[in-house]
């Protein structure tokens, strides 16, 4: 039995833990022949593709980034793009495929079930937006990286008497913004699911300075104020339709500066929360999801998604993981402003 893997959509410490799993569980239980796709969907579109064995993933579980590359190619946007996947497999003799991938990856990872390829998914994204699972891998990282970030920004705040805007990614939803602002003891913490008052902002700014300490606000990059829009890096939208956000921290620290007159500075963490090693965390959830997946294909159960349930991995339809973003309860959001100001 051949299997083929493959790493879709932005880049994500852990990707390389899954493979790994997959790759040594796959050989070593099984005896298969493990397929790697290279550039996400591009892979089995294009037939980019090498085997992997075991020497290949003996050193990556440690390594961020993906060891096959990734892209946000959509097949479903190319003519053909379908019929050209159904026949690099056949060619390949390419049984099944393990797609490894947040809500863009996994949408088509159900599309093509539904058209008679077996997929199974693994859930990946940072922003841990992903429905049907409690936590995505790679999501543990970036916040720890974003905290990071926070508590060293947090002494040359506290140096320069200066507000100190920071912004994270979260299209839309504020998971890492709402993690990493309560673990770095944040301010103002600003997330896509509430759009939020400058004014207010603004007043709990001035309230911090009245008390001789530096203020830190940390904003999604999705963050919208009252009555605004989105902040666009740029209005290209990609295969998926996704525009570029970024900005709303440069913008939001302008503003403190120019309703407070006092200095104001913004931080944009950007790819830095993507880069890296993961954390333990990261690595042993990404194993895992990696382990049960090639269960998963073994028993022949496809259109399904490993999905992290309390403490256990269990398996759930691609068409309910895919079906809507997870994003912040505003109850929850409600229960940290007792922190802020």
């Amino acid at each position: 039995m051949r299997i083929g893997v493959l790493t879709g959509g932005g880049d994500c410490p852990g990707l390389n833990a899954v493979i790994r799993a997959v790759v040594r569980k796959g050989i070593e239980v099984h005896g298969w022949e493990i397929v790697g796709f290279r550039n996400g969907w591009q892979g089995p579109v294009e037939g980019l593709s090498k085997p992997i064995g075991l020497a290949d993933v003996e050193d990556i579980l440690t390594r961020g980034g993906t060891i096959l590359g990734s892209s946000r190619t959509n097949p479903y946007k190319i003519e053909g793009g379908v019929d050209q996947i159904r026949k690099v497999l056949a060619d390949q003799g390419v049984d099944a495929l393990i797609a490894i991938g947040g809500e863009d990856t996994l949408g088509v990872a159900k599309r093509l079930t539904d058209d008679g390829i077996g997929v199974v998914g693994v859930p990946k994204t940072i922003d841990n937006d992903l429905g049907a699972t409690d936590y995505t891998f790679g999501f543990d990282t970036a916040v720890h990286i974003a905290t990071e970030a926070i508590d060293r920004l947090r002494t040359t705040a506290e140096s320069h008497h200066r507000a100190l805007v920071v912004e994270v990614m979260g299209r839309h939803a504020g998971w890492i913004a709402l993690h990493s602002g309560l673990a770095g003891g944040a301010n103002v913490i600003l997330v896509p699911e509430r759009e939020f008052s400058v004014e207010k902002v603004v007043e709990w700014v001035e309230r911090r300075f009245e008390r001789q300490y530096a203020p830190i606000i940390v904003v999604a990059e999705g963050a919208v104020p009252e009555g605004g829009a989105e902040v666009l890096h740029s209005g290209e939208k990609d295969a998926f339709g996704h525009v570029r956000l970024g900005g709303v921290g440069t913008w939001l620290a302008e503003e403190i500066a120019e309703r407070t007159g006092k200095e104001s500075r913004a931080v944009i963490l950007g790819h830095t929360q993507r880069g890296g090693i993961p954390t333990a965390y990261d690595r042993v959830l990404a194993t895992r999801f990696g382990l049960h997946a090639v269960d998963a294909v073994a028993e022949g159960d496809f259109g399904v998604m490993v999905a992290l349930k309390g403490t256990d991995i269990v398996r759930v339809k691609l068409s309910e993981a895919t079906a809507e973003l997870k994003t912040v309860p505003l109850e929850r959001y409600a229960e940290a402003e007792v922190f802020f100001g």
